[in-house]
């Protein structure tokens, strides 16, 4: 006789929200060290990715920078609060799915090994324009997340901001990239956006669902 069990979707799994506790935990440190008022411990150069030929470079800002955000506006000295904001809410509301369907293990190595193909395609990249700027946040993994979200429910209606119509997934990530990839090749002056590390995780998502999929077909939706 076979036996099935309804399993329920955990609404907040456990990866998932580690994974906001630690990125807010390490936004409220920044925000302690970061201000310029005498204090010499400025927390966001120690964590974020400088460029590999940059004398502040680390290896360890490999994996520091995603769990890093943008914290002071200078010179004015405001907080940011949209750059974490943005991220940790699409972290929530697509990285759940995906552990739900893949469990706590499978889902954590993928979210990192996103994060660390964003920051290579970023180095590589920096290195070949010339780039001086620091890179922070955990926009790239959370692109291959979102890339993930695209190829395993792709008809999936989503209404995004100054949108009046619901976006299938595949094709609102189809937009993005080529967002990214237009604003990687235009660097627009003043465009402070990292769209290669952007593209860099989506891609790292793609390739490794892809091989998943071919190596074991239970390990996918």
């Amino acid at each position: 006789m076979t036996e099935y069990r309804n399993i329920r979707p955990d609404r907040f799994p456990p990866i998932v929200k580690n994974l906001i506790i630690i990125n807010v935990l390490v936004w409220i440190a920044q925000l302690i060290y970061d201000k310029k008022d005498g204090l010499t411990f400025f927390l966001t150069s120690k964590l974020g990715l400088y460029p590999v030929n940059s004398p502040e470079f680390r290896p360890y800002q490999v994996a520091t920078h995603m769990f890093s955000h943008s914290t002071y506006t200078y010179p004015q000295g405001s907080i940011v609060f949209y750059h974490i904001l943005f991220n940790l809410f699409t972290l929530f509301m697509f990285g759940r799915i995906l552990e739900n369907v893949w469990g706590a293990k499978k889902f954590l190595i993928f979210y990192l090994a996103c994060g660390v193909g964003a920051a290579v395609t970023h180095l590589i990249m920096q290195y070949v324009q010339g780039g001086v700027s620091i890179a922070v946040g955990a926009s790239g993994a959370i692109m291959g997340v979102m890339a993930a979200f695209a190829y395993l429910f792709p008809n999936t209606e989503l209404y995004i901001m100054l949108i009046p119509v619901p976006v299938k997934a595949k094709w609102a990530m189809l937009g993005l990239a080529a967002i990214d990839l237009f604003g990687g090749i235009a660097s627009f002056g003043g465009d402070n956006i990292a769209h290669f590390a952007h593209l860099g995780g989506a891609l790292t998502g793609i390739i490794m669902i892809l091989i998943w999929n071919k190596t074991n077909r239970k390990t996918l939706y």
